[in-house]
């Protein structure tokens, strides 16, 4: 692997650790607390959150036709959203104990929490519930595929990708055959990095 590539990567993740770190100190900013995966606003806070609900009516009457219009498109996507996430977790519970691949905890990417928000409405904490799950989803498939890259081909790109996934730190340059050949049995397990889900080894 080039050095300055993986100097980068590691550079990458620790900012992605960082900007986490500081989207968490919100916590105290805006006075809630987290326990046992609930959130808690401190009383006052909820009654001012209260104020600040847009009324159902309201909501309604301020939405454009062309919204309205295009709903049915937006929600006709939570079958094929259901469905992959079905297919991805039985994909990885089947497969990956034989490739003895780690499995991807689904809760660490799939999180439902803003309907504690009490300044959403109801359809708002629905549309929020749909972009939660939906992005949620689509952030697990694509670490399991990238787990999955990483066994059965663990290659760098040549032409330019829009972006990469975590796995793609311990993929080989594109073009390093003998590189591939020597080592690619030993970047199929390492998976070092990844915290083994319960009841795993």
């Amino acid at each position: 692997m080039t050095g300055k590539i993986e100097e980068l990567l590691e550079k990458i993740k620790r900012l992605d650790q960082e900007l986490l770190g500081e989207i968490q100190k919100k916590e105290r900013e805006f006075s809630y607390q987290i326990k046992k995966k609930r959130i808690r606003f401190e009383k006052d806070i909820r009654a001012q959150h209260r104020l600040l609900v847009k009324k159902i009516r309201v909501y309604l009457r301020e939405t454009t036709l062309l919204t309205y219009l295009s709903i049915p498109v937006i929600w006709s996507l939570i079958v094929p959203a259901l469905l992959l996430d079905l297919m991805i977790s039985i994909y990885q519970a089947v497969c990956f104990p034989i490739y003895r691949i780690p499995k991807v905890r689904r809760r660490d990417y799939v999180v439902m929490d803003r309907h504690y928000l009490s300044y959403l409405n109801v359809i708002e904490k629905l549309n929020c519930a749909y972009c939660s799950y939906f992005n949620g989803v689509v952030a697990y498939v694509r670490e399991v595929a990238a787990r999955t890259e990483q066994y059965w081909c663990p290659i760098k790109h040549a032409r330019k990708l829009n972006a990469i996934h975590n796995r793609y730190k311990n993929f080989f340059d594109y073009g390093d055959a003998a590189s591939y050949r020597e080592k690619v049995e030993t970047v199929r397990r390492s998976f070092d990095d990844v915290k083994p889900v319960s009841g795993e080894k």
